[in-house]
């Protein structure tokens, strides 16, 4: 990677409106305020065509809102072959969906998945649950969780010398 380049971090779930628009927004917001933005860029996708086009959860909105995060201006789309190619980290938010992507990621590639809960060291949870079916709650908790991997992300982001899960 040439100093000109940024590092690119790509946050998957399945529909793209309630989970990775919100670790996106989490991760644009600690960029922001770590002075990363110059070499670091996130994106979200879904594995799935749901909701194309739509903006995130108003459930996941308001509870981002809350905390000082706006994700209003994301909206859902698929997560495409040239993907694998553009991105330097591929973060999966639960099994399923890292499932897909291994399927569909070329085997050259694969280096650059991962799944999101890894670099929260001290939770044992390896998923992010989806909240789409639950109540307000889970999706508070589920930024509780994004927050805490965040912090462990960005920080071997920091260490990683040429991007990459592994």
């Amino acid at each position: 990677m040439t100093q000109n380049e940024k590092t690119r971090i790509l946050l998957v779930c399945m529909g793209n409106i309630c989970r990775s628009p919100t670790a996106e927004g989490v991760l644009r917001k600690r960029i922001q305020e770590e002075g990363m933005a110059g070499w670091l860029e996130t994106d979200s996708a879904g594995t799935h065509s749901y909701h194309l086009g739509k903006g995130p959860d108003p459930r996941a909105q308001e509870a981002a809102r809350r905390r000082g995060i706006d994700i209003s201006d994301l909206r859902a789309r698929q997560v495409e072959a040239a993907d694998f190619e553009i991105f330097d980290w591929i973060l999966a938010m639960d099994e399923d969906n890292a499932g897909i992507l291994r399927a569909d990621c070329p085997p050259r590639q694969a280096h650059k998945l991962g799944m999101l809960l890894d670099f929260a060291p001290g939770r044992r949870e390896r998923e992010v649950p989806d909240p789409y079916f639950g109540g307000e709650s889970g999706f508070e908790y589920v930024l509780d969780l994004i927050e805490e991997a965040s912090d462990g992300l960005l920080e071997a982001v920091r260490r990683s010398p040429g991007g990459g899960a592994r």
